[in-house]
């Protein structure tokens, strides 16, 4: 008999492509998993994982068996669902990917009051980029996700996942205080045309939606500066690099050396939760879901 937390580790690897990243993911550590893949593969005698420079690599026996895993895992969370719908209250594990801001200015609250009101709810958060948490929620490596999309960049959904609207992230313009627009009632795009821009390195929602905007404002953009995390963003414009576009949701205080100017239009950034069809019925999404609108302060 195959053990299941066995075969979740070996899907987990397949799904996150390292066992690192399937340790943050289920919670525990590289060596746990690489026990649990050790095991799996004495249990099996195959070799599942294969060496490959500084990383692994999936044989193509564990291939199959990650997909029949992944099966299985559907099946059991059926069963799960069924099982706490019919006690009616939200219970069980409940494992959220959200993307950088949202799990510093939106999840800590939610997790605190769930935690306080359901007991019985274990709820694990991994941050994750958008593009890639939906694709977690669709292969069943979490059970929901916090995403966003832009007005002109919006996130495609794909066949078997849910969605339900959070809120609208307003975003502003940031410049250094002494900047020509500072001080400035509101700032058309078409002003921003000679800017030094300070952003999210490519391939990220927001370096993609700052470039389409400049570009159809009819500028190609001068990225000076790239990072990943909105308030080493904020630092450099206050030290007077650059300009940059900030969601308001998980910003913090602007510092002393920067201010806030209001674009027009106002750009706007939609968060959603995502989860798998099948558990829909499941109480533990439904009172999720509540719970990250109701603490949602646009």
């Amino acid at each position: 008999m195959l053990d299941l937390a066995r075969l979740r580790a070996l899907h987990a690897v397949s799904v996150h492509g390292t066992v690192g990243a399937a340790a943050t993911a289920l919670g525990y550590t590289p060596s746990a998993v690489s026990q649990q893949i050790a095991k799996l593969e004495r249990e099996t005698r195959t070799t599942l994982l294969e060496r490959r420079g500084r990383g692994v690599a999936l044989t193509e026996e564990a291939l199959h068996l990650a997909s029949t895993a992944r099966e299985l895992m559907a099946i059991v969370e059926r069963a799960e669902t069924e099982l706490e719908e019919r006690r009616g209250v939200p219970a069980g594990r409940l494992t959220i990917a959200a993307f950088a801001s949202a799990a510093r200015g939106l999840l800590p609250s939610v997790l605190a009051d769930l935690a306080r009101r359901h007991p019985s709810l274990d709820t694990r958060m991994t941050e994750v980029d958008p593009h890639l948490s939906i694709d977690l929620v669709a292969k069943g490596a979490v059970d929901m996700a916090v995403v966003h999309d832009w007005d002109i960049a919006p996130l495609p959904t794909p066949p078997g996942v849910e969605q339900a609207v959070i809120g609208d992230d307003l975003c502003d313009l940031v410049v250094p205080h002494d900047h020509r627009l500072a001080g400035r009632a509101a700032v058309r795009r078409e002003e921003l045309k000679s800017e030094r821009w300070i952003t999210q390195p490519p391939g990220l929602v927001c370096h993609e939606w700052l470039v389409r905007t400049l570009r159809e404002a009819g500028c190609e953009p001068d990225i000076a500066h790239q990072a990943e995390e909105n308030p080493t963003l904020v630092a450099l414009v206050a030290a007077g690099l650059g300009v940059a576009l900030i969601p308001r949701l998980g910003r913090g205080p602007v510092p002393s050396g920067a201010v806030t100017v209001p674009l027009t239009p106002v750009p706007v950034r939609r968060l959603y939760a995502l989860w798998r069809t099948g558990a829909s019925r499941r109480p533990a999404i439904a009172e999720t879901v509540r719970t990250l609108q109701s603490h949602w302060a646009p």
